[in-house]
Formats: structure tokens, C-alpha cells, sequence
């Protein structure tokens, strides 16, 4: 078996065992607590940039699907790629059985480059980034050592979004889509409510478009990387036609209003984080994948908090008091195993039916 390590930037190193495309990556260390669904994880476009450590214990039993695709877009992943830098778990499944699948994670993994790494202790790895917070590291296959990156040094949202204006759909319903690092099921959320998607690169000047709603992705990093996204959002929100920013788009959305944005000690990833609704009792779990998130303190006075996170206390989503803009800082089109988050993005598909 090769020999393989993760080490973090303070000098904790991890041994374990190869899998995937042998080679070697570095990244920002980060861990995700959900017990299904890596096939959303690996392609989610958020991912980019980071080494991925899985809490639960065991990962490749179900093998992954068939590259088939709908509408031209994968029907079974988030993007057409792998996103996460590398993978660390526990224990993986060399045996596979899923009515869906056609290949082992192992060769999707060599396929797309992704190197992996098993026989870590991830419990013990989990408990010291939530101590300590994200840590950059490395994962070094058979001593084949490179120089430790900062995935935030770079505009992420660039490197995942597309490169030119992509139109899905033919419905009455026009929502111009800005991709920060779209995952899929947002386009087949849209696709199925029957409206036409019009896809637009991050920082592509959407203000002269016609369109009947304003939809700003999630996706990786840094959302202060995105000035020209921010600056045409900040136009756009002088209008009235709806706007719905999702996860980093709802950062975007923040810093357009002039409110300002943090980094999380180790961030919100898993699909079991409740949030509620401002003014109300009700509670939802949703599934989320973000290092940054909104200052509520420093919303302008025409905006408040719409959720808020149950276990931090942190914002997950503003609304403006008059003009149909909301957000929501947790995926409100989850794909993998559940559906409660689905409300807001139904919200969103019946303002523009209300307004054409």
C-alpha cells in the first residue's frame, strides 16, 4: 500500500492509506458531518480549493452513478467535475451497490485527479478543527511533498463559473441566474418549475438583460473577490424585480446593500443545520456548504434578519422590509436526502408568477 499523509500547517501529520488518483494536494482542511450524499459533496463547485475530511466513518459503499444528462447539465451531480482538492475518511468501501451506479468512487476519483486518503483518525481530525478552526494543509503521496497553498489567495468564484451565457428552458418565466459556482439542482429546480434559465458568468454586467427575477448563485470563498458580481447586484437592487441570493450569493447580496461579511472559524457543512425564521417558531434542517457569513448588525435599516442559525446564533438570510429581495445562506435546493429548505425556493418561483 503507498504511503500517504495528511499534514496540517501546524506540523500534525495523519497516515493512512491511498485511494484514488495518487498524487499529491494541497488545500484548506475542512469538515463535513453529513452521512450520505458525497457524490453532491465531491462536485459541489463551494468545495474548490479544499481538502475534504468526511466525520462519518465510512465512504464508497454506494458506488457513483451514470454520467447521463438532462437538459445538458449531469443528471446525478452538482457540476460536470470534481471540486474538493482532496478526500480524507475513516474507511472506504472498495465494494459498491447502488441501483444507479456504474463505477467505484476510486475511479471517479483517478478519473477527475482527486487524490484520497483513508485509515484516518477523522473524529480525532474533526475535533481539532473545531478547536483550532480550517487549517491549510497537505495531503503527500509517497513523499512527493509541494508547496502549501491558500485557496483564498485566489478569486475561486472565477475559476468555477461559467465562461459565457448559457440558456436553458423555454417558459413564459425569464430568471436570469448569476453563477458564483451554481450547483445543478438549482437549474433543475428552475427547469421544473417551467420558467427559462438564463445563465450568466460572475461577473458578466447582467443590469441591461431582460429578465423577470435575479438569482445569485453559492459557491466558493471569498464573496468581497466578487466586486464586479457585487457592484451589479448593487444595481439590480434599485429595481423591484424579485432577487434571490443563495449562500455566497447571499453574501453578495449583503455587501451589495452595504452591509459586511465574516469568515467562520470552520464553517457550515453538513445537512443537518437548523435555522429558524426570524419572528417566528418555525424551524427547518437544511443543508449547507459555506466559510463566510453576514454581519446582521451591520444591515442597513431597509433590510433584517429572515433566519438564523440555531446552533451559532449566526445569520442565514436577510430580506429586505419592503421590495421582494430575500436570501438564504443554507441551500434551498438540496439534492442527496431532503427537502424541508425547499419552501423558500417555491417563494421565490411564485413572486415572479405574482408579478408577470
Amino acid at each position: 500500500m503507498a504511503n500517504i499523509k495528511l499534514v496540517l500547517e501546524d506540523g500534525t501529520e495523519f497516515r493512512g492509506k491511498s485511494f484514488g488518483y495518487e498524487g499529491s494536494a494541497s488545500g484548506e482542511v475542512v469538515f463535513c458531518t453529513a452521512m450520505s450524499g458525497y457524490t453532491e459533496s465531491l462536485a459541489d463547485p463551494s468545495y474548490k480549493g479544499q481538502i475534504l475530511a468526511l466525520s462519518y466513518p465510512l465512504v464508497g459503499n454506494s458506488g457513483v452513478a451514470n454520467d447521463k444528462r438532462e437538459n445538458d447539465i449531469p443528471q446525478y451531480f452538482e457540476s460536470d467535475t470534481m471540486h474538493v482538492s482532496a478526500l480524507v475518511a475513516l474507511d472506504y468501501s472498495e465494494d459498491y451497490s447502488h441501483w444507479n451506479a456504474d463505477k467505484s468512487l476510486d475511479d471517479w476519483m483517478k478519473k477527475s485527479r482527486v487524490p484520497g486518503i483513508y485509515g484516518v483518525d477523522t473524529r480525532s481530525l474533526t475535533k481539532k478543527l473545531r478547536e483550532n478552526g480550517n487549517m491549510l494543509g497537505k495531503v503527500i503521496f509517497q513523499d512527493w511533498d509541494i508547496p502549501q497553498t491558500n485557496p483564498y489567495d485566489d478569486n475561486l468564484v472565477e475559476m468555477v463559473s461559467c465562461k459565457e451565457k448559457i440558456v436553458y428552458g423555454n417558459g413564459s418565466i425569464r430568471v436570469l441566474l448569476v453563477d458564483c459556482g451554481v450547483q445543478n439542482n438549482v437549474i433543475r429546480n428552475l427547469l421544473a418549475a417551467g420558467v427559462t434559465v438564463v445563465r450568466t458568468p460572475w461577473n458578466y454586467d447582467f443590469t441591461s438583460e431582460d429578465y423577470d427575477g435575479l438569482l445569485i448563485s453559492g459557491g466558493p470563498g471569498d464573496p468581497k473577490k466578487c466586486v464586479a458580481t457585487i457592484n451589479n447586484v448593487a444595481k439590480a437592487l434599485q429595481g423591484v424585480k424579485p432577487i434571490m441570493g443563495i449562500s455566497l450569493g447571499a453574501q453578495i447580496m449583503a455587501l451589495a446593500s452595504g452591509a459586511d461579511t465574516f469568515k467562520l472559524k470552520y464553517g457550515h457543512r453538513s445537512r443537518n443545520q437548523p435555522v429558524r425564521r426570524v419572528g417566528s417558531q418555525t424551524a427547518i434542517i437544511t443543508s449547507q456548504n459555506h466559510s463566510f457569513a453576514i454581519n446582521a448588525n451591520t444591515l442597513p435599516a431597509d433590510w433584517e434578519p429572515f433566519y438564523v442559525n440555531l446552533n451559532d446564533a449566526t445569520n442565514e438570510g436577510i430580506r429586505h422590509k419592503t421590495k421582494p429581495f430575500f436570501s438564504a445562506q443554507f441551500h434551498p435546493e438540496p439534492s442527496g436526502e431532503k427537502t424541508d429548505e425547499e419552501c423558500m425556493f417555491a417563494s421565490f418561483i411564485q413572486s415572479l408568477e405574482y408579478r408577470v
